[in-house]
């Protein structure tokens, strides 16, 4: 417990890093404290958090393998215009999609599909335009600001899985019906939340606030993934012939 709560202390730092040196015009040193913070959420799940889910442990270490790179990026290749960016473009993104495929085959192996398409067809009806909409949006504002057409690709691949994951992570809710499901759908939208307001920032306005509203909602969603990984994914309606998946 002391051990865990000095990770909490030292995540904090961290942040307030981040926070002071955002707003105080060294968005160079802020970012090297932004991208730590993930991973030390990570490290702290690896350390004392058991048993693990192999799935939620592969989304953890992908998404932070990913933020790590960033540092590595900005240290070995100082130069931004550095042809290697192109390339640290690509894998960067291709981890963080794999990261959230990892959480999308995990969040389908805890939800029975035969209940969903038999009890919740208005809901997956409101989830399949409601995210048509949103790809919508977000293909409005990408669109006209992104010449290449494999970065177009990618970002397209990028926003269909992140909200794939948010409609099973609600689908997910609303069949287990407990505090697990509930962190976890919580998680996931502060991720969506902070990948839309991570577009405004690149494509429409850059701006400190607009940073530092993403990276805290990065943050918070790994609260709340900690957070239920610790809890019992049973389910008030769960069927006999189906296994608990954690």
């Amino acid at each position: 417990m002391y051990k865990s709560k000095i990770f909490i202390i030292l995540i904090a730092a961290v942040y307030v890093f981040f926070v002071v040196f955002e707003f105080n015009g060294n968005p160079d040193v802020a970012f090297y404290f932004e991208s730590l913070i993930i991973p030390l959420v990570v490290a702290r799940y690896v350390i004392f958090i058991r048993p693990k889910n192999k799935l939620f442990l592969m989304f953890f270490l992908l998404f932070a393998f990913s933020d790590l790179l960033g540092i590595f990026d900005r240290v070995i290749f100082p130069e931004v215009d550095s042809s290697y960016y192109e390339y640290g473009y690509y894998l960067g993104n291709s981890l963080y999609v794999l990261a959230y495929l990892m959480l999308f085959l995990k969040i389908c192996f805890s939800i029975n599909f035969k209940y969903v398409f038999k009890n919740l067809k208005i809901h997956l009806i409101v989830l399949i335009i409601l995210d048509a909409y949103l790809m919508y949006v977000l293909h409005f504002i990408e669109e006209p600001n992104i010449d290449d057409n494999s970065v177009y690709f990618l970002e397209n691949i990028y926003n269909i899985i992140i909200l794939f994951v948010l409609s099973l992570a609600l689908l997910n809710y609303f069949y287990r019906d407990n505090e697990k499901s509930l962190f976890l759908f919580f998680g996931v939208l502060c991720l969506v939340f902070s990948e839309v307001i991570d577009v405004a920032n690149i494509y429409i306005s850059q701006s400190s606030l607009l940073n530092f509203l993403a990276t805290t909602l990065v943050l918070g969603a790994f609260y709340f993934f900690y957070e239920q990984s610790k809890l019992s994914n049973a389910s008030p309606r769960e069927d006999k012939n189906y296994p608990h998946f954690n």
